[in-house]
């Protein structure tokens, strides 16, 4: 073998494990071809690849079994509950990055920058345009009022959804006022909580009940799918608020774990993520709201009107989880 053969070879065997660590690996709690758009983007810009694990449950699990040898570097995931059980897992570390701190407000990052949130999105009613008029139901603690006595339909009450928006109802009204308006809501029911959050605007379209509650980027996936375009054509977007305050959001987030092989790698991923060409992407591509300042959802999104958002710290909300699902165990609100 000539030496010049031998040397490139040589060159060859070294220069591998570089380019090999020209990577991110990603665990996921959203599918792949909803961030796929961004990972593109973030591989084109800095060469980068992105490797998605979609996990649609057991995350926390995964990476307390892999332990220092996990090939995970930054997690992916949607709501609070999720941001809180991975920094109370201890499966992930803190960050600090002056761009992270100035692209995510404070109210949307944990205190101690554990995790970064990515997106919002608002929990709303959808009101019949039928059957509520306008002004009809203005906060969350409306859903609790004699009148609405069988016109309300609901996921379950211990879903990670209700159980934040229970959750952040204690932060602003205590334990005992909470226990109270989830009996009042649970009275107003016109069925036992079932199925999802378009579920609900499928059996308001259907003449089921008058109102419920869900996300607002259900709205965009009820529009792109044809079979379900008359029920999200039959609400309105309502954007009630905690009296006095503002209207509860929760959030997508990302953060980095513990073990992160790749770690420069997957700094600069998050920081990618919480860019204003990266939240756009993001945003439309969710139909949710942009997290960086100066970034705007997309005119779908804009068009379902304005809010202003509780300015509770999410983790502040999350703290109060455990006493939010006794409550709700408590008045059995899905008996």
């Amino acid at each position: 073998m000539s030496y010049r053969l031998t040397t490139a070879l040589l060159a060859l065997t070294v220069a591998t494990p570089a380019l090999a660590a020209e990577e991110v690996n990603v665990y996921s709690y959203r599918q792949p071809e909803l961030i796929k758009p961004l990972t593109d983007a973030f591989t084109e810009e800095t060469g980068i690849r992105v490797n998605v694990a979609y996990l649609e449950k057991g995350m926390v699990e995964r990476l307390q079994a892999e332990g220092s040898r996990s090939p995970a570097d930054v997690v992916l995931t949607v709501d609070i509950s999720r941001l809180a059980q991975v920094v109370e897992a201890g499966v992930i570390q803190p960050v600090t990055s002056a761009t992270l701190e100035a692209n995510v407000p404070a109210q949307y990052r944990d205190p101690d920058n554990q995790w970064f949130g990515l997106t919002t999105r608002a929990r709303i009613i959808y009101a019949s345009k039928d059957r509520v008029a306008e002004g009809e139901v203005t906060t969350y603690e409306d859903l609790a009022d004699p009148k609405w006595k069988g016109r309300i339909c609901t996921r379950s009450g211990t879903h990670a959804y209700n159980v934040a928006l229970t959750a952040a109802m204690i932060e602003h009204h205590g334990a005992e006022a909470t226990q109270t308006w989830l009996e009042g809501v649970k009275a107003n029911l016109a069925r036992k909580p079932q199925g999802n959050d378009r579920a609900q605007v499928k059996a308001i379209w259907a003449g089921e009940c008058d109102i419920s509650i869900g996300n607002t980027y259900y709205m965009g996936q009820m529009l792109a799918d044809p079979e379900q375009t008359e029920w999200a054509n039959s609400v309105n977007i309502v954007f009630p608020t905690f009296e006095g305050t503002g209207t509860h959001v929760n959030i997508s987030g990302v953060a980095m774990t513990a073990a992160a092989p790749n770690k420069d790698n997957a700094l600069k991923f998050m920081e990618f993520l919480t860019s204003p060409d990266a939240q756009e992407i993001y945003a439309q591509a969710n139909h949710e709201y942009p997290i960086a300042p100066g970034t705007a959802a997309s005119d779908l999104v804009l068009s379902w009107g304005s809010f202003t958002a509780d300015d509770v710290n999410l983790m502040t909300v999350a703290a109060h989880r455990p006493e939010a699902l006794r409550l709700i165990e408590t008045v059995d609100f899905d008996g």
